[in-house]
């Protein structure tokens, strides 16, 4: 699996600092990673989760990040109320209905005291809705500002929390209270609002693969998997270790659905009044969750070095109380050294430990942390005039001993080395579990567990063929039945329609009927 410092061979041998390990229990094992990490953990409110210093400092360096891009694309961030009244989303029929089972409502103003408890009181007048996501309370506010072709394009985006009631809760993946942004845009024309939707998703992938260093395919979304009242939904879909998809950002043309229940119109070069075309796009923490299980082994988190909150740890090692003060001094004059050092644009983000902990305990913290690059110096090393230099994305045990001059020379080269590393081991497993099926016999097979209970290495067969489930590029026909006759069998629904694909007609491997094309299947969470 990518992500691994070690062969499939040598799980079982081997002590991993993350147990259980990722072929034994990869949900666990997924949790016990981001507690190894100190990156978030579960809250006193069901479903809610705190986001650590570690975790949160992932997340601004991904707020950065792509705060940028999109102001590079034109947009300006705002902010839009927490609270919608219900009466703003019973105007768009399809959206309410599509979130109606998750929404948090707030039906009261006070509390106040009786029989010595507290209970709700000042019943509210209407119903407020806590935010699951903003297109109605946008579109009312749009509608205000919008009067003439003059006003448009509207490119806004917003940096948010929202809630949406989850009974099944997991760290950044699914919880109640998300953090996330969401692009809101008015335009003029049809064709204006669909090069937004496709510019955007283009952002996304660009991040994913070139910051994530997570490879993703890019499509338009089936009729049931669609944004609940937008014409076409589109995607970035992400596999992660344990062959699952995770779809890590959406982009949405509205149509003038949102436009019309909202009334945004305004008067067009014609003289005549016209509806605008909106759209809406987000990513979330989601994208944390993604990043750990696409690319964490079983010593814990591995970050690539262009999001990860920082690029170097330096461990001091002073193993005796007389040779601290010199090892401290030398640590702080390589992290000035290395600081000055720019990568992509910006200084390097160096962290140093100079706990009153051993080395080798101080070490693994940082190991399960994720940080690209660990240098290690002490006493013996200060004789030498060099360091010890690790890399995450390597066994913890190996180390590359260099003068310090030359540890600070190559630290640039070796973060784009990881980065480059990490998507070329998540793409080589990607294609390896994509497979082209032709067959109902085939599909049904590839996504049903077999040989489950003994270890990979001991399953009889073509390796690939007992794999449980991955990518799986068939031919549809589009029905809706189908669709929804797969999801009840298998847990299996249609990733994504891709955008990008040689023009193969077929014939649907469940009906015979016509296929325009093949479509992407699997398992997701």
């Amino acid at each position: 699996m990518p992500g691994s410092a070690k062969t499939e061979g040598s799980f079982m041998s081997e002590k991993t600092a993350i147990t259980p390990r990722r072929e034994e229990d990869f949900p666990e094992w997924y949790q016990q990673v981001i507690k190894a990490a100190d990156m978030a953990e579960n809250s006193e409110v069901r479903g809610c989760m705190v986001i650590k210093p570690w975790g949160y400092a992932l997340w601004e360096r991904m707020q950065a990040v792509l705060d940028g891009m999109f102001k590079a694309t034109g947009h300006k961030n705002a902010y839009f109320p927490l609270f919608i009244p219900l009466s703003h989303l019973q105007k768009e029929a399809d959206h309410v209905e599509g979130f109606a089972t998750e929404c948090a409502v707030v039906t009261h103003h006070r509390l106040e005291k009786k029989d010595g408890k507290l209970v709700p009181a000042g019943q509210l007048t209407e119903p407020l809705i806590v935010r699951p996501t903003s297109e109605t309370i946008i579109g009312a506010t749009y509608a205000k500002w919008v009067k003439s072709y003059r006003d448009l394009p509207i490119l806004i985006n917003q940096w948010a929390n929202v809630v949406r009631w989850e009974m099944r809760p997991r760290l950044f993946l699914r919880t109640a209270e998300f953090l996330w942004q969401e692009g809101h845009t008015a335009h003029e024309t049809e064709a204006e609002a669909i090069a937004e939707t496709e510019k955007m998703l283009g952002v996304y992938e660009t991040f994913a693969r070139d910051y994530l260093a997570i490879p993703v395919l890019t499509g338009e979304k089936s009729e049931s998997e669609r944004f609940p009242g937008a014409v076409r939904t589109y995607c970035i879909e992400a596999m992660v270790q344990d062959r699952k998809a995770i779809q890590a950002g959406t982009s949405h043309f509205l149509g003038q659905n949102f436009a019309k229940a909202s009334g945004i119109q305004f008067q067009g070069r014609d003289g005549q009044l016209a509806l605008a075309w909106t759209t809406s796009w987000g990513v979330s923490t989601r994208l944390i969750g993604t990043l750990i299980m696409a690319h964490a082994d079983d010593d814990g988190l591995i970050l690539p070095p262009r999001i990860a909150p920082a690029h170097v740890v330096i461990i001091p090692i002073t193993p005796k109380p007389e040779s601290r003060d010199a090892v401290l001094e030398a640590a702080h004059t390589l992290a000035a050294d290395l600081r000055v050092q720019t990568y992509h644009g910006a200084p390097l983000l160096v962290e140093i430990d100079d706990r009153d902990l051993g080395g080798g305990v101080k070490s693994w913290e940082w190991i399960k942390k994720g940080v690209p690059i660990r240098i290690e110096i002490g006493p013996r090393d200060l004789e030498n005039g060099s360091v010890a230099l690790s890399r995450r994305d390597e066994p913890p045990k190996q180390k590359e001993f260099l003068p310090q001059f030359e540890a600070v020379a190559k630290a640039c080269t070796l973060l784009d080395d990881i980065q480059q590393n990490l998507l070329a081991r998540a793409t080589a497993f990607r294609d390896a579990q994509t497979r082209v099926i032709d067959s109902k016999e085939d599909f049904y097979d590839y996504f049903t567990p077999k040989n489950s209970s003994k270890p990979e290495s001991e399953r009889s067969g073509d390796g690939r063929s007992q794999i449980h489930g991955g990518f799986a590029l068939a031919h549809w026909n589009g029905s809706g039945e189908v669709e929804a006759k797969i999801k009840e069998d298998l847990k299996v629904t249609i990733r994504c329609i891709p955008l990008e694909t040689t023009a193969e007609p077929g014939a649907c491997i469940f009906t015979g009927e016509p296929s325009r094309q093949r479509v992407v299947f699997a398992k997701s969470y």
